[in-house]
């Protein structure tokens, strides 16, 4: 995100990169509700980490008396990220997919690195992660 802002003040341009997390929240949120006013000719899938914007879509499909397996809304997160979003999405009814970026490790790896960058900037988002899935280890085990 740096070097996106560095080169558009180097070549004179606007930032491409919104000046704050919560205008991206806004601008993002803003779009999912246009993709449900127009859902007779849009498809989408709505990937984030962010739970206030998936808990937004899930309140506003049911407001909108929108099937939870609605064919052209889905929730998706990374591969190994928010696993506790998708769960309990996917447990609700929605339609879920986890994604995986692939591809050269050169090309992947700055992705892979802005997504964390990203991630870790949700506060405690990482740590509350963490504290799930020892949770999540300890009701297995007890379980057993």
């Amino acid at each position: 995100m740096e070097l996106e802002r560095d080169r558009a003040e180097e070549k004179e341009y606007p930032s491409p990169i919104q000046a704050t997390k919560e205008a991206s929240d806004q601008d993002y949120n803003e779009a999912l509700l246009f993709c449900l006013d127009h859902l007779d000719r849009i498809a989408f899938m709505a990937g984030t980490h962010n739970e206030e914007s998936s808990r937004l879509l899930a309140i506003e499909i049911d407001k909108r008396n929108v099937p939870h397996n609605h064919p052209g809304i889905y929730f998706a997160q990374l591969l190994g990220m928010s696993d506790n979003l998708s769960f309990n999405l996917s447990a609700s009814g929605y339609n879920v997919a986890k994604y995986m970026p692939y591809g050269p490790v050169k090309a992947v790896m700055p992705y892979l690195l802005r997504r964390a960058q990203e991630n870790t900037s949700v506060h405690g988002q990482t740590s509350r992660e963490l504290n799930l899935i020892i949770k999540e280890i300890e009701r297995r085990k007890q379980s057993k």
